[in-house]
């Protein structure tokens, strides 16, 4: 089964109709599989270096600061207790690795279902081929005449000839993003408020979600 969507110049104009396989546009969103797929993505993200010094590891301290009795203060050992300012952290943060791994399947239908969820506001063009020079003007009219605001993904392989402007034209304006069709990822079809697919990565992202 396929579905058929306008494909447009980067000028705006009608090239005719291109046909999307609706086992990777027209899926019901899996709103559980896009939770867990968005969650594992910001996971693997994190650093996950913060550390704070136990008891044990911070300097000092050898000595009792004062005497075991007489003295009317309550009895310490260490001046590097966590009680002390300057002692160490009671349960403090360790490194740690913060990622999770998902099955290969439910990956795929984490983006099938992302791409599915914002087929509204996707447009497909057939290329940028328009964008004669590498100037950030040419670009904002493509997106004038393509009627695009607020935050844009472009999802195209800025490596292709018919691409060769896109990325130096598209790099200065704050709110476009552009990813090659192999880093598509549920966060960034989330985030976007409108999404340009080419023709070109239309079809590489049909075959390796169908696998």
């Amino acid at each position: 089964m396929s579905k058929e969507i306008s494909l447009l110049s980067t000028n705006g104009k009608s090239l005719g109709q291109i046909s999307l396989d609706e086992n990777v546009f027209g899926v019901e969103p899996n709103i559980h599989i896009m939770h867990l797929a968005l969650r594992r993505q910001l996971n693997n993200a994190r650093q996950g270096s913060a550390c704070a010094k136990t008891r044990a590891e911070v300097s000092g301290g050898g000595k009792k600061p004062w005497k075991q009795k007489g003295t009317g203060r309550a009895r310490a050992g260490s001046l590097r207790s966590p009680l002390f300012a300057g002692g160490g952290v009671i349960f403090g943060p360790k490194p740690r690795d913060y990622s999770f791994s998902m099955p290969q399947k439910a990956r795929r239908l984490a983006l099938r279902s992302a791409l599915s969820a914002r087929l509204e506001q996707t447009v497909v063009v057939k290329d940028f081929s328009e964008i004669k020079e590498p100037k950030t003007k040419l670009m904002v009219e493509a997106l004038k005449s393509l009627k695009l605001e607020g935050k844009i993904l472009i999802i195209a392989d800025t490596k292709a000839a018919e691409n060769q402007n896109l990325e130096l034209s598209a790099r200065n304006i704050p709110s476009v993003k552009i990813i090659l069709p192999s880093n598509l990822n549920v966060k960034d079809l989330l985030e976007a408020d409108n999404v340009v697919i080419t023709e070109a990565a239309i079809k590489e992202i049909t075959e390796r979600l169908l696998k």
